[in-house]
């Protein structure tokens, strides 16, 4: 468990380090200082609500999103949610290090969210 970063919604760490790499389990858009908190209203409220969570996991782990090679993104509502969810996305990376990436429609999330994502880092060392 890593201090300060949101509950988890189910049975798993928030954070898996393999040698350099570390894993990240999909974060939700919940509010890490009130787990029964609402979820933010829209996919961009949810987008940046989730990167602020990957990024206190990365930070209690020991790394950053400029660590970060692989992303995966998981959206309910694919079609409508695209284009929004991908603007706040960017946002949060410095322009020309953007890493890997695959963005899926599913069918559902945890908790009802529009927007979950996972990511794998390579720590500095």
């Amino acid at each position: 468990m890593i201090t300060g970063a949101p509950t988890p919604v189910a049975p798993f760490s928030h954070a898996v380090a393999a040698g350099d790499w570390l894993f990240v389990t999909g974060q939700m858009p919940t509010d890490p200082d009130d787990d029964a908190a609402p979820l933010p209203d829209g996919v961009a409220a949810q987008t940046r609500r989730v990167m602020d969570n990957l990024i206190l996991v990365l930070q209690g782990a020991g790394a950053s999103l400029a660590d970060v090679v692989s992303v995966r993104i998981f959206l309910t509502e694919f079609k409508r949610d695209y284009a929004q969810m991908n603007d706040v996305y960017r946002s949060y990376f410095p322009v020309g290090r953007l890493p890997a990436r695959t963005c899926v429609g599913v069918t559902g999330l945890a908790r009802d969210a529009l927007v979950e994502i996972d990511l794998i880092a390579r720590r500095p060392g």
